[in-house]
């Protein structure tokens, strides 16, 4: 749950920030080499009982950021309970043994903070943004919902109906209802195939017992990464981990699966009908992980193929050529095991089979030829380019930051991105297409008017 209110301080240096150029503030956030390298060179230390700190010092702006990673998402939940990290995680700031979910409202909101809690596939995230001089009431409170969570039966029960009422409107929604069968399909018989808030089935069966038992086996302070960024030193920080997490008990790694999801084998087919004036379209199969070394060949070509807007493939051929479709994108979900590929579109019902064989017509084409010397120009100066405004903000660093160390990436990941990117060729587009792209098996979601699209299976 996000509770925000800013303070007027703050307010103004939102303002300044927005009202001038964006490079500014990245400029001013960290030094930026010609090559769109940024500069980041943080202070880690591991506690005693296992906690992963990382500290940016950060002193133009008297904002603080506390950014805690918990190894522990919904890969983790039980088959018949997915649901469950959610669960938890939104459970984690609706009281403590201390403090009323109120009171942690009112304690936030009184010096114009952000206390959040969110999970996700692979780990959970809880943060607070304080000013300077609230560090300490930051630190207090980020400390307490994740080391002594009240789990409240009224509370519980309260959270899983208010996730019921949210799932009930998420199957009113096409977009949701293809992503959703699409995940079954490719990542059948894996952690990976539900949705994170699960499903109405697998979340009546959570009991208040199975959340305060995944609590107290998935979170342990072995099991999370902090991450500071801000105007503190990291002096000032080991102290206040040491007051607040230095009695958090070292506990034992839970076990963890590394598997990837089986591969489609051919062809496969769900239609969804529903009395929709359009189709909406998930074509796609698996992908790679995160920590896969063809990564950034894979971003690059991915740019070209789908992900770069206006300048991609798909939108010069589905859209501006064809006018098949209002918008098309193609995705790499790349996590800590392989995630997926797709490309997603809406298209008039009468349109569906030849925007889907316009898609896969360009996914052969990128396997079968190089791409131009344009297009990878192109795609690499966005790229470079683009890098620093994914880091322009204390809360942006803090969760690259984390995530960074969650996926071994190692801190030199911030120079060297830009290296990386510039050294991927032509031959690397292309070879990667060829292996990660598979346009004669894939999995095909359509939610719509089935009979009216006349689809060829």
């Amino acid at each position: 749950m996000i509770r925000t209110r800013l303070h007027p301080m703050l307010r103004r240096g939102l303002q300044w920030c927005l009202g001038t150029s964006v490079l500014t503030l990245v400029f001013a956030t960290f030094p930026v080499s010609p090559s769109g390298a940024a500069e980041i060179v943080p202070t880690k230390f591991v506690a005693p009982n296992g906690l992963t700190v990382v500290v940016l010092e950060q002193h133009f702006l008297p904002i603080v950021e506390v950014h805690a990673l918990v190894k522990s998402g919904s890969a983790q939940d039980p088959p018949e309970k997915a649901g469950l990290a959610n669960l938890v995680a939104s459970l984690l700031d609706e009281g403590t043994t201390s403090r009323t979910s109120k009171q942690l409202a009112e304690q936030i909101d009184f010096v114009g903070g952000a206390l959040e809690v969110k999970a996700a596939e692979d780990f959970t995230t809880a943060s607070v943004r304080v000013l300077k001089k609230d560090v300490e009431l930051g630190f207090t409170l980020l400390a307490d919902i994740l080391q002594h969570p009240a789990f409240l039966k009224p509370e519980f029960e309260r959270i899983r109906s208010q996730i019921l009422g949210e799932m009930a409107s998420d199957n009113d929604d096409p977009g949701h209802v293809a992503m959703k069968a699409f995940n079954q399909l490719v990542f059948h018989g894996h952690p990976y195939r539900w949705p994170l808030n699960g499903t109405e089935e697998s979340l009546n069966k959570i009991t208040h017992a199975d959340v305060v038992g995944f609590y107290a086996r998935e979170y342990a302070p072995s099991q999370m990464i902090l991450t500071i960024v801000g105007d503190v030193t990291a002096e000032q920080v080991t102290a206040f981990v040491q007051t607040h997490f230095g009695g958090w008990k070292k506990a034992s790694q839970p076990p963890r699966s590394a598997k990837s999801a089986p591969p489609i084998e051919k062809k496969t087919v769900q239609l969804i009908e529903k009395d929709l004036t359009q189709s909406n379209v998930i074509l796609g199969h698996g992908g790679i992980s995160r920590t896969n070394p063809d990564f950034y060949a894979v971003t690059v070509m991915n740019y070209i193929l789908g992900a770069g807007g206006f300048s991609s493939r798909l939108m010069d051929s589905i859209r501006d050529k064809q006018g098949l479709v209002y918008g098309i994108m193609s995705h790499f979900d790349a996590r800590l095991m392989p995630g997926s590929f797709w490309v997603n579109f809406q298209t008039r019902t009468e349109a569906t089979n030849q925007a889907i064989q316009g898609v896969l017509a360009e996914m052969k084409s990128i396997r079968e030829a190089p791409v131009t010397d344009q297009e990878l120009s192109e795609a690499k100066s966005f790229l470079i380019g683009s890098f620093p405004l994914r880091l322009d903000s204390t809360a942006k660093l803090a969760q690259v930051l984390a995530q960074v160390e969650f996926y071994g990436l190692g801190f030199e990941y911030f120079s060297q991105y830009p290296k990386w990117i510039e050294r991927v060729t032509k031959e690397d587009v292309q070879r990667v297409a060829k292996q990660y792209l598979y346009p004669q098996r894939y999995a095909l979601v359509v939610v719509g008017n089935v009979a009216k699209a006349k689809l060829k299976q």
